[in-house]
């Protein structure tokens, strides 16, 4: 699931500020924090493996796109698809089973909307679904690849990293394969394992010519699909599948965009600062509330939203790294595989970012 956490106690004139990295079997920012959560009980009788760590906390209406809908994050994913589908005669949706609706639901209906050489299905074969869509955008179509789930990206990484990102760059801006989006289910479920839980977006976020984006939720899943795929850069764009039917929001019916690059400031503080990313900003917020009631420390919240390129503005305005009071911290799973029946003490839930912040502000 998303987000470990760093933080930062600032100076005087600065904030003590948190900032939060994906977490997964294959997520790699961070050093682990061995302090079992006390909300995992041992006991049989109590333990609820599948229970969400977090309670999904939805933005306000937005007004400024027109009429809205009550969508899940599937279905705002599916009217990002079908918006574009309409819009843009070139455009293309592939990947496995996609055609049937997908796993996950998606790309439900839009073949029948938009006919078999619009939305089709593929072998199960990642690199070869990347790298049509590499050729395919090339030639000029609006590619929109999706990998069944993000686990299984890693066939496709050399398509990506050494193809996508570069071709461009190697043809002297003759050539582009910008046209490319590649959706993903990411993150943990509760009981996905080691091959559906993992949140690989650190391999990717220091690769130079792609980019990587994440959303908290459906009206930001929308808009930031919709901007990956006007995006003239190859976008990778992860999806919270424990989000998909979890959370709902009046979504925006037309098309309309959200910046990417650009951070969002959830929540004001004055002592800390929390940069998280997808699922972990519920989390997140959930700690924001605890540390103000239990410790009196006033907390910022700060979406990432785009991993790579990241808003380096928002999150290091002010020079706080000259400001700092205590070092960068940082909460996030165990150098492990992801593992199955020990989730819920893997993830970095709400006692492990809150307990984090405690040792900060007493350092």
């Amino acid at each position: 699931m998303a987000a470990a956490a760093r933080f930062f106690l600032r100076g005087a004139n600065s904030k003590l500020s948190f900032t939060g990295v994906g977490t997964g079997a294959h997520s790699s920012f961070g050093a682990a924090l061995l302090k079992v959560s006390p909300g995992c009980s041992s006991r049989t009788e109590t333990q609820r493996r599948h229970a969400a760590h977090f309670t999904f906390q939805p933005d306000p209406v937005p007004t400024q796109y027109g009429p809205t809908q009550k969508m899940n994050l599937f279905q705002s994913v599916t009217s990002a698809l079908d918006n574009t589908l309409a819009s843009d005669p070139t455009a293309v949706i592939f990947g496995e089973d996609v055609a049937f609706g997908g796993v996950f639901r998606c790309t439900v209906g839009l073949r029948d909307k938009y006919g078999k050489d619009r939305v089709f299905n593929t072998p199960l074969c990642e690199q070869g679904i990347v790298g049509f869509g590499i050729g395919a955008a090339v030639a000029g179509a609006t590619a929109i690849a999706e990998i069944q789930f993000a686990d299984y990206i890693f066939p496709a990484f050399d398509q990506i990293v050494n193809e996508a990102a570069k071709y461009r760059y190697r043809s002297g801006n003759l050539f582009d394969c910008g046209n490319l989006t590649i959706r993903a289910p990411w993150g943990c479920v509760g009981h996905g394992s080691l091959y559906h839980s993992q949140s690989p977006e650190a391999f990717f976020a220091h690769c130079p010519g792609i980019k990587v984006v994440i959303p908290r939720g459906p009206v930001q899943a929308k808009g930031l699909l919709l901007s990956c795929i006007a995006d003239k850069n190859p976008c990778i764009f992860f999806e919270p599948k424990i989000l998909y039917r979890a959370a709902v929001e009046q979504v925006p019916v037309e098309a309309y965009t959200i910046p990417l690059s650009q951070a969002e400031i959830l929540q004001e503080g004055s002592d800390v600062t929390l940069v998280a990313w997808g699922t972990q900003i519920h989390v997140m917020r959930e700690v924001a509330n605890m540390a103000q009631e239990k410790l009196g420390v006033s907390c910022e919240l700060i979406d990432l939203q785009t991993i790579l390129p990241w808003d380096v503005e928002t999150v290091c305005k002010e020079e706080c790294f000259l400001n700092l009071e205590a070092p960068i911290s940082r909460v996030c799973g165990y150098d492990t595989p992801f593992p199955h029946i020990f989730e819920p003490f893997y993830i970095p839930d709400k006692w492990k970012c809150f307990d984090a912040i405690k040792r900060m502000i007493n350092y």
